[in-house]
C-alpha cells in the first residue's frame, strides 16, 4: 500500500517558476471518504507576481485571497462558471504567486476517480486542469486548505523516487502557457513530455539542468 508523506512547507518558498518544476513527479491526492486518490504531477504552470496572466495581478480580493499566502496553501478557483483548477500557493505571505497544477497520471484510487468523472479511458481523468478537479472532487469548498498536511482533504505528497519518474517521462521541457491571453508567450508551463497524461502537445525547450526536491 502508498505511504504519502507531504512535502514541506519550505518546498513552497521560492518563486513559482522554480516550484512547478519541482513539483514534476510529486503526488497530488486527495482524501476522499472511500480512501485517498490522486497520481503524480506531470504538467504544471507558474503564475508570477509580476505576471498579467496572474489572477494576482490586480490585487487582492476575496476570489484571490489565497494567493496571498501562507505558502503551501491550495487556490482552488472556477472558470467558465463551471469548471475548478486547482494551485498551489508560492513566495512568502503577501507575494501573490502560485503553480496551476493542469495534469497527473491517474493512478492511486482511479476507481474512485471514475466514480467522479465517469469516462471510458483512464488518461481523460486527469489530462487537464478541470478534468483532474472533477475526477478528484476539487471545488470552491478547498480553496486555502493546506496542501502540507497528510490529514488535509487534499495535500501534495513527495515522491521518493521522484528522479527516477522524470527519467522515464522526460524530457522535461518548458514551453508558452495555454489557453490565456495576456503574456501567453512566457515559458511558464513544465511538463514531461513523455506521460501520455499532458494535456496538450505543445513545441517546449528542453530543461537541461534537473529539477531537485
Amino acid at each position: 500500500m502508498l505511504q504519502f508523506g507531504p512535502l514541506a512547507r519550505s518546498f513552497y518558498e521560492p518563486s513559482a517558476r522554480t516550484v512547478a518544476r519541482r513539483l514534476l513527479g510529486h503526488w497530488l491526492i486527495r482524501n476522499l471518504p472511500g480512501g485517498p486518490c490522486g497520481g503524480r504531477i506531470v504538467e504544471a504552470e507558474a503564475y508570477l507576481a509580476d505576471d498579467p496572466a496572474s489572477h494576482g495581478y490586480g490585487g487582492e480580493t476575496a476570489r484571490n485571497r489565497a494567493m496571498y499566502g501562507p505558502p503551501g496553501r491550495a487556490y482552488v478557483y472556477l472558470i467558465y462558471g463551471f469548471h475548478c483548477c486547482v494551485n498551489a500557493v508560492c513566495r512568502p505571505p503577501g507575494c501573490a504567486e502560485a503553480v496551476l497544477i493542469r495534469a497527473i497520471e491517474a493512478e492511486a484510487g482511479a476507481d474512485l476517480m471514475r466514480q467522479n468523472r465517469p469516462v471510458p479511458a483512464t488518461i481523460a481523468l486527469s489530462n487537464g486542469p478541470g478534468k483532474l478537479c472533477a475526477a478528484l472532487a476539487i471545488d470552491r469548498a478547498l480553496d486555502g486548505v493546506d496542501l502540507c498536511d497528510a490529514g488535509s482533504p487534499l495535500f501534495i505528497a513527495r515522491n521518493p523516487n521522484v528522479a527516477r519518474f522524470r527519467r522515464q517521462r522526460g524530457p522535461l521541457l518548458a514551453s508558452a502557457r495555454i489557453g490565456i491571453t495576456r503574456a501567453a508567450e512566457r515559458p511558464l508551463r513544465f511538463h514531461l513530455d513523455g506521460s501520455a497524461f499532458i494535456s496538450r502537445r505543445t513545441r517546449g525547450e528542453p530543461i537541461l539542468k534537473p529539477a531537485r526536491g
